[in-house]
């Protein structure tokens, strides 16, 4: 049951929903200019304020720290991300977690076996630790549109985070790369039902689900694109779609043959028998013996029938095919640029993002370590004083970046060391898993608008909001209660110390302004200051006989207190 207080929480919530403004006018201690000029290049021409460095961090990370917010003022948005794009993959990987957790459960239980939990356990620790930063937020971003999901039983753990380590090692390789290793893994094998995929015999039809959404979902889209991605039109006035059911037909004969890995191939390993140990988490090989060596068409080009079948040879001729469409890079510009920075890009970002795609400069297509650059540095993603005042600019925080947010800021630190998270899909706590959607859609789809709201009216799109009700609102509300006032996981495993800002509870200004350092990037209106200032001081801090531990208690329950209603406010659930 939720208290009084929350009640009122759960109706500012819902205010965003409605379409409600932040409103109350900007705090006297929010940064009003941009610190890059309207420059694309993320080289500023003033130093960096602590409010544009929260803001940028915001976007690139899972949220930033005190630590993170004063680097950047000392360097540049280009340093920073050159910096983070020549980092290396931090270690242990997901899937070297996975092992070693394994090896310690079967200490105490030798039957003990992998489940979905101990994935999730090496996400949050990523999360909240790692330090390269930026890659763990784009692969993030990535497994939402590469989607694979947890909850589909046949994928198991140890395959899970070999996927996923494999999206953070491509978040800066060529798209290409990334595209191809996307493909040859097994559990897309396994998850899109492309896994021992055989040719048509007879009235046997090969799968067609990975021929559908790796253009759908992961490339060109249903329909022709601009290069700002605004929609082509036939005479009509039409949309145009970009692939027919006869282009499905053609590609699903390409992707044939492919199964299970093995150091000796037969027609039982295909389908996995005698499997090796290493098959879920090692790149699905070519069977020969099992693919098409009928013509294949396909978005306007054709592999000629055969008499000796090539896999991997077809595979790399639609996969050239799907990654030189002009599709490809406006459709991953937008949803980039939805996933880190704003639902609702202008034409010109996604053109300009899109067109860094299609050459970064030295004539490289695909290459994501200039796309991402591209994405956080854009005058329309940097602009302070006109991107965050418009009314359409920004996101809804996703549940899993508020959860992760509120790790990294406080400092949160797993007891145990193992960081023992399970499943938070629930609606009655956060809604949201990381790699375990509901569908290959995503959570939500990209082109969401809520109906009958403001937004909708306005042709505008706010794809999480499709996990917003009144029921995930009161979720998240007990789930960040509980996370800030005594932990999260397993025997609130995950807890925070407040080191930081027990140090400045004594004055409840100071201590409103470090959440508006550490939670809004200085963008906290003057009305929701004053009503932070205002609950703090409400927690009188004990004088005269009180005991430290009293004092302390205090100065403790003032932090729970500014971080909670923080974290529940309209202003902080939509990122700006």
């Amino acid at each position: 049951m939720l208290a009084n207080g929350q009640r009122i929480l759960v109706v500012l919530i819902l205010c965003v929903v409605a379409g409600c403004g932040p409103g109350g006018g900007k705090s006297s201690s929010g940064s009003t200019t941009s610190s890059s000029g309207g420059s694309t290049t993320g080289t500023p021409s003033a130093p960096i304020s602590s409010a544009d460095a929260g803001r940028f961090l915001t976007q690139a990370t899972f949220g930033p720290t005190a630590a993170d917010i004063t680097a950047l003022q000392s360097s540049t948005f280009a340093a920073w991300l050159a910096g983070q794009t020549a980092m290396p993959v931090s270690s242990p990987t997901h899937l070297a977690w996975l092992d070693q957790r394994l090896v310690q459960l079967q200490s105490t239980t030798p039957t003990a076996t992998l489940s979905a939990n101990q994935f999730y356990e090496s996400f949050w620790q990523h999360a909240a630790l790692a330090p390269d930063e930026l890659r763990q937020r784009v692969k993030f971003a990535l497994s939402q549109i590469f989607v694979i999901s947890l909850l589909d039983p046949n994928v198991d753990a140890r395959g899970a985070a070999s996927y996923y380590d494999m999206l953070g090692t491509d978040a800066f390789a060529n798209f290409r790369t990334l595209l191809d290793d996307v493909t040859y893994h097994p559990m897309m094998g396994i998850y899109l039902t492309y896994m021992s995929n055989v040719k048509e015999s007879g009235t046997t039809t090969p799968d067609q689900n990975y021929a559908r959404e790796v253009m759908q979902l992961m490339t060109i889209g249903l329909y022709k694109l601009n290069n700002d991605g605004s929609r082509q039109l036939d005479s009509g006035g039409n949309p145009i779609a970009t692939y027919s059911q006869d282009d499905i037909l053609g590609l699903a004969k390409v992707f044939t043959g492919l199964g299970w890995y093995s150091t000796a191939p037969t027609n039982s390993t295909f389908s996995g028998g005698s499997k090796n140990a290493n098959a879920t988490v090692t790149p699905m090989i070519a069977y020969n013996q099992f693919h098409s060596i009928s013509s294949k068409s396909f978005l306007g080009v054709t592999i000629p029938a055969s008499t000796t079948a090539d896999t991997a040879g077809d595979i790399k001729i639609a996969l050239d095919t799907l990654f030189n469409h002009p599709n490809v890079g406006p459709f991953i510009a937008l949803r980039l640029i939805q996933q880190l920075v704003t639902s609702n890009p202008s034409p010109a970002y996604v053109s300009r993002v899109a067109s860094i795609f299609n050459n970064n400069g030295a004539g490289v297509r695909g290459d994501m370590a200039a796309v991402v650059r591209a994405v956080l540095t854009d005058a329309e993603a940097r602009d302070t004083a006109g991107d965050v005042a418009s009314s359409t600019f920004g996101k809804l925080r996703e549940p899993v970046l508020r959860l992760a947010h509120w790790m990294r800021a406080f400092g949160a630190a797993s007891q145990s060391g193992n960081w023992l998270m399970t499943s938070t899909s629930a609606n009655t706590s956060l809604g949201q898993t990381p790699l375990a959607s509901t569908s290959v859609f995503n959570f939500w789809p990209p082109g969401y608008a809520p109906p009958n709201t403001q937004i909708a009216s306005h042709n505008l799109l706010s794809p999480e909001f499709q996990g917003v009700d009144e029921v995930t609102v009161a979720g998240y509300l007990n789930t960040i209660q509980g996370a800030i006032g005594s932990g999260i996981g397993s025997s609130s495993d995950i807890q925070s110390t407040y080191v930081n800002e027990i140090a400045a509870a004594n004055d409840a200004t100071a201590l409103a302004d470090r959440m508006n350092l550490l939670l809004l990037y200085g963008q906290m209106t003057t009305t929701q200051r004053q009503r932070l200032i205002d609950s703090i001081n409400s927690v009188a801090i004990p004088g005269g006989t009180a005991t430290q531990a009293q004092i302390n208690a205090a100065l403790l329950n003032r932090v729970k207190i500014a971080v909670l209603l923080t974290m529940a406010s309209p202003e902080y659930l939509v990122q700006r």
